[in-house]
C-alpha cells in the first residue's frame, strides 16, 4: 500500500514535468515515462489533479498543462519566494553587453529551475535553456557553479545520490563532474563546452543568499565558437562581477 509520503512524492514529480513541459504541455505516457510510473498510475494522479484545478487538459491535444490553482498559489507566494525582479535587469544587462541568451537559475534541493531568460542580439542562439526547466545539480553551467561552491561534504553526498553518468553521458560521471568542479573553484566560474548538446557553451557564476550559500545562478549560453578562450577570459569576469553584485541585493533583500 502507498503511504501519503509515497503519493505526495508522485503528485510532485508529476507536476514538476508537467512544468518542465510547459507552454507546449505533454501526453500522459510521456509523463508517465519521465517520472517512472505506470501509465494508468499517471493517468490517475493527473485527472485528480485536474479535479483540484492543479493540472488542466487540452481538449484537442490530450496535453496536460499546469492548472490554474497553480497560477493564484504561485501569487500568493510570490511576496515570500519572488526575487526576479531584482535579478530581471542584470540578466538583461548581461544579454545587452554579451549578445548572448543570459539567465537566472535558482537552486531547488538537488537542482537548478531556470527563472529568468533575455535573449542578446547575435541571432543565433542556443536553445538547451528555457524558463521553467530544470538540471541537476552538476549539469549544464548554473548547476555545476551552485554544486560546485557547496561543502566537500554535500558535493561528495550529492553525487552518491544522484547517477548523473546514466541520464547525462560518460561526460558526467562522478569523477568527470569533480574535476569541472576543481575548474570551477580555481576559475571562479563554471563552463560547459557543449556536453548536454553538442557545439552548444555555457558559462555560469553562483549566486550566494545571506549565508554565503550558492543558492542561485547566472549564466550565458551560446554557440561554441563564440566561446573561444580569450573571450571565455572576458565573460567570466563579466558573470562574477554580475553575480557580486546580485547576491548582495539579494542578501539584503
Amino acid at each position: 500500500m502507498n503511504t501519503p509520503a509515497d503519493v505526495v512524492g508522485r503528485v510532485s514529480a508529476l507536476l514538476r514535468a508537467v512544468a518542465a513541459a510547459e507552454p507546449s504541455g505533454a501526453r500522459t505516457t510521456e509523463l508517465a515515462r519521465t517520472v517512472g510510473l505506470a501509465r494508468p498510475t499517471a493517468h490517475r494522479l493527473l485527472s485528480q489533479l485536474a479535479e483540484a484545478g492543479l493540472a488542466d487538459r487540452d481538449a484537442e491535444s490530450g496535453r496536460w498543462l499546469l492548472g490554474p490553482e497553480l497560477f493564484f498559489m504561485g501569487n500568493a507566494a510570490k511576496a515570500r519566494y519572488d526575487v526576479t525582479a531584482l535579478a530581471q535587469p542584470v540578466v538583461r544587462r548581461l544579454s545587452q553587453l554579451t549578445g548572448e541568451s543570459a539567465f537566472f537559475s535558482a537552486r531547488r534541493g538537488d537542482e537548478t529551475i531556470c527563472l529568468l531568460r533575455e535573449d542578446g542580439s547575435f541571432p543565433i542562439r542556443s536553445h538547451v535553456l528555457h524558463e521553467g526547466i530544470r538540471f541537476p545539480l552538476g549539469v549544464a553551467s548554473a548547476g555545476l557553479a551552485v554544486l560546485s561552491f557547496l561543502p566537500d561534504a554535500e558535493v561528495e553526498d550529492h553525487l552518491a545520490r544522484v547517477d548523473l553518468g546514466t541520464d547525462f553521458g560518460p561526460t558526467h560521471t562522478a569523477d568527470a563532474v569533480r574535476a569541472r568542479i576543481a575548474t570551477t573553484r580555481e576559475e571562479g566560474w563554471a563552463t560547459n563546452p557543449g556536453l548536454i548538446i553538442e557545439g552548444s557553451w555555457g558559462m555560469g557564476a553562483a549566486v550566494f543568499d545571506a549565508a554565503e550559500r550558492p543558492a542561485w545562478a547566472l549564466s550565458l549560453t551560446g554557440i561554441e565558437q563564440r566561446f573561444t578562450p580569450a573571450r571565455r577570459r572576458e565573460l567570466g569576469p563579466l558573470l562574477l562581477r554580475e553575480a557580486h553584485a546580485l547576491s548582495i541585493a539579494l542578501s539584503r533583500h
